[in-house]
């Protein structure tokens, strides 16, 4: 196995990123994952907003996985990382929006402990497609489900924030590369005696 990147603080920066990211994403697709379960389970269609979500993290994640082993091989094209990374960083956004849209409004804590996943989690965004204003009626919620489908939107909200960071670090780090080529090589000092 190959060494290490050696691209000091911005490398380092980078390599935090995608640690994030994977366990960000890891935790979006398994909360997803439970909530189509659930669905599925109680015959219910799954939202088009969480299908959404699944796939956005599940093509993030294997192109973090597959970019950090290239960047460990020193064979990652810098400037196409960037553009991916600000690819996902948009849709990132999108998602984190789509989520917000209904879950923002939600209060856990008014929930009651015990309620059915399929059924709360079918009204909430089938309320979306039918309300015209900020108004959500929830069917049988639960503040675990009302709790996990937080954690999704916010942990949309925080991979959009490292997809932006590790862009910039990608940028920083193309730039550095580009300018240590561009650079002519420095001469050996002379011995003058």
């Amino acid at each position: 196995m190959g060494s290490p990147p050696a691209f000091g603080a911005l490398g380092a920066m980078f390599t935090t990123m995608r640690l994030l990211q994977a366990v960000s994403l890891i935790s979006i697709i398994g909360l997803t994952g439970n909530f189509v379960a659930e669905l599925v389970s109680s015959d219910f269609s799954t939202p088009s907003a969480l299908v959404g979500t699944l796939v956005v993290a599940c093509l993030a994640t294997v192109y973090i996985l597959i970019s950090y082993i290239l960047y460990w091989d020193h064979m990652l094209p810098l400037l196409v990382a960037t553009a991916a990374d600000t690819l996902c960083f948009i849709a990132s956004i999108i998602v984190a929006c789509v989520l917000g849209r209904p879950v923002s409004y939600l209060n856990c804590s008014a929930f009651p402990k015990k309620g059915n996943t399929g059924n709360f989690i079918y009204s909430l965004f089938a309320n979306v497609k039918h309300a015209s204003s900020n108004t959500f009626e929830c069917v049988d919620p639960s503040k675990t489900s009302c709790y996990e489908i937080k954690a999704i939107w916010g942990l949309s909200i925080a991979t959009s924030i490292l997809f932006f960071m590790s862009a910039v670090a990608a940028i920083c780090l193309w730039k550095r590369v580009k300018g240590s080529a561009d650079r002519p090589a420095s001469r050996k000092p002379m011995d003058l005696e």
